[in-house]
Formats: structure tokens, sequence, C-alpha cells
């Protein structure tokens, strides 16, 4: 619409000598008597230029110049001046009109006016297609890579997986090895042996699959209102027995003071199982002699946030080297028994809830995991 022009002058005469001046040159002209009838016209052609008399009856070109600009800031205006209406064609260029021209109209000025006004319209074009276009390309190369960081973190996942299938599979193949050793040398012992690595690899294998359905479970998270000791209260009654079946002190300190937020208390819950099961594992394993194994869960307040978990234990401990690790996809501390699913989903849940989740642990001395989540107060 670059060739449309609207024309409002009160005197007929102005507006036909014009009208046929800029129709030779090219241009589409409508044209209006008046402010009311050129608000009419503007808002059924949207013309990208408007040529605009200052000095009219009822709505003056200053305040048609203004309604103009509030609907369409993107409309050039130019000012149709008398010789005293200097003062008027200032204050218009304030108003963000294009230009002023005096009459009598001289054509050869007009059509510097039109001309600078066009230069505009195709500068403003210019630019927002540069824009698009800009804007496009990062939407495009953020899409890349996001993908390639995707398709980095399957291949991780994949690679993670494989590796602990295969330990699987290694496994199951030496206890196969062993039972058929035992029936071929009728050896109890081996017998016994081989059974119980198989049957610690098929364990593992049923521990692999529930870890990965856990995994994809929660990439939703369900918030409800609930009292952050709730989860840590079942993760408490759930694993007592575990604990002393393997001689281990458990203890459980809740907060009574925390206050109710929205959270998926499920998910919580299987962060603080993992931590606690780990805990147990961590202090079991440990073989140093006459030292206490304790696992104490904790639930307190922390600056800034709705709940502060803590799982502390006075287990084996870890090295830096492995802090560092203990979240990748498929790192187990637990050599050929874990799979390495847990903590990388702990890490996943408490993630998805604008969390954070820390380390300290120190080798031979234990290890304490803390889990903060932020209160929010609707789902």
């Amino acid at each position: 619409m670059d060739n449309t022009i609207l024309l409002v002058d009160d005197e007929k005469g102005i507006r036909k000598v014009l009208g046929i001046s800029l129709t030779d040159s090219g241009f589409t002209v409508h044209s209006a008597g008046n402010g009311q009838d050129a608000l009419r016209i503007f808002r059924k052609v949207q013309p990208s230029i408007v040529l605009t008399d200052i000095k009219m009856p009822d709505m003056d070109g200053i305040e048609l110049l203004q309604r103009i600009k509030q609907e369409n800031s993107e409309t050039e205006v130019i000012m149709l001046t008398g010789q005293g209406d200097m003062e008027l064609a200032i204050r218009s260029l304030k108003l963000d009109a294009t230009d002023f021209v005096t009459k009598p109209i001289d054509d050869e000025i007009l059509g510097i006016a039109i001309k600078r006004a066009l230069e505009r319209i195709s500068m403003r074009r210019q630019i927002r297609e540069y824009t698009e276009n800009l804007e496009r390309l990062v939407q495009e190369k953020a899409r890349q890579l996001l993908d390639a960081e995707r398709m980095a973190a399957i291949g991780e996942t994949i690679a993670g997986l494989s590796h602990t299938i295969k330990n699987i599979a290694g496994g199951l193949r030496g206890g196969i090895f062993v039972l058929g050793q035992g029936i071929e040398l009728d050896n109890k012992k081996y017998l016994m042996d081989g059974w119980e690595m198989v049957k610690g690899n098929v364990d593992k294998i049923r521990t692999l699959s529930l870890d990965l359905l856990n995994y994809g479970k929660y990439a939703e998270l369900n918030y409800s209102l609930c009292s952050p000791n709730q989860p840590a209260e079942e993760v408490a009654e759930l694993m007592r027995s575990r604990a002393e079946e393997f001689d281990v002190a458990f203890s459980a300190d809740l907060d009574l003071t925390l206050k109710p937020f929205c959270f998926d208390p499920e998910a919580i819950l299987r962060c603080l199982l993992n931590l606690v099961t780990n805990a147990i594992d961590a202090c079991r394993e440990d073989i140093a002699a006459g030292k206490d194994k304790k696992v104490v869960l904790q639930t307190g307040q922390a600056d800034g946030w709705g709940v502060e978990y803590r799982v502390s234990d006075t287990g084996s401990g870890m090295d830096a080297e492995t802090v560092n690790r203990i979240f990748q996809s498929f790192f187990s501390t637990k050599g050929t028994h874990g799979t390495g699913i847990g903590l990388m989903m702990t890490k996943k849940i408490v993630d998805r809830h604008d969390g954070e989740i820390k380390v300290k642990s120190q080798k031979g001395t234990g290890s304490t995991f803390i889990i903060r989540l932020p209160y929010i107060t609707e789902s």
C-alpha cells in the first residue's frame, strides 16, 4: 500500500488539484474534506502516507495527526501549512509528523517530502525483515542446538545403558560358567556360587527395569499442597526394617514447624527413598572394624527455601572425583551392584522442582546429601 495516499483538506479546489498531480505521479489517492471523514477512510484503506492541512474546522490537522499515530504509529503524515503556521508545523514535527510543506504547494517540494516518507517506510520494512530473519535464524540455531544436545544426551544415555547391560550380561555369563563347572565337576560349592551370581544379576535386571520405569514416570510432576514432612515420614517407616536387617542404626529427625507448600510428594518420596537406601548400603558395605553404622534423615528450615532434607550416613564415603560424577547417567558407586539411575533420577526430580541437591562426603567418614525445595503456594 506504499502508493496509496490519503489527502485531507477542507478546500475542495486544493484536493482536486493535488489529487490530479499525485495520481499523475502514480499514486492512488483518497480524499477527505474533514478530520472525521479522514479517520473513516483511513481505517478502511490503511494508507501509508497521509497529507493533511493543519488548519481545518472541527478537527484540525494536529489532532488528526495524533489520532492517526494512535491507531498506526508507522503511518507517515505530511502536514500542509500556510505561511503563518510555522509554530504549528514545528509542533507537528514534535508529534512525529514526517515533514511539512507550505502553501502554495510546490510540486517539487511536495515530491521531496513524499520521497522522504517512502524512504522511511522502506527503511522500516527492511529493519522489520532483518529483525524477523534474525529471529528465525536464532530460533533455528536454538532448535539445532537443542536437537544436538538432545541427541548427545540420548547418545550418552544409550552408551551408559549399554555399558550397564553389558556388565549384567558379563555377570550372567560368569555365573552360568561357574554353574556349568559345578555340574561338570559335581562340585556343590561351584553350584552355589554360580547360582548366587546368576540370581544377583537377575535381581539387577529387575532393579534396572524398575529404575528405568521410575525415571520415565517423573517426566511431569503432580503438584499438591502437602506437608514436607509427609514423604520423609513414609520413607522412615519403609526403611526401618531394611536398616535393622543390616544392623544399621536409622533415625528420623523431623521439624514439626515446617509449613505445607506445593510440590510432588510421591516424587520427593522416591528421591528420599533412593538416598536413604544408598546411605544404608554405604554403611552395610563399610567393613571398618568397630565403626558405628548410622543413617539419619532430617527435615528443617533453610533460608529462602520451603524445606531442607538431609540424609547423612557414617558409611564408606566418597572421594572428590566420585562426588563430581555421582549424578552422571548410569554412574554408580556400587560397582556391579548398582544401576546408576537412582541418583540421576533424584537430581532430575529436584531440578524439575527448581530445587537444588548438594553432596558433602569424605572418604572413610561418610556422606550427607542435601535437597532444598522452593516454597510454592499454588500448584
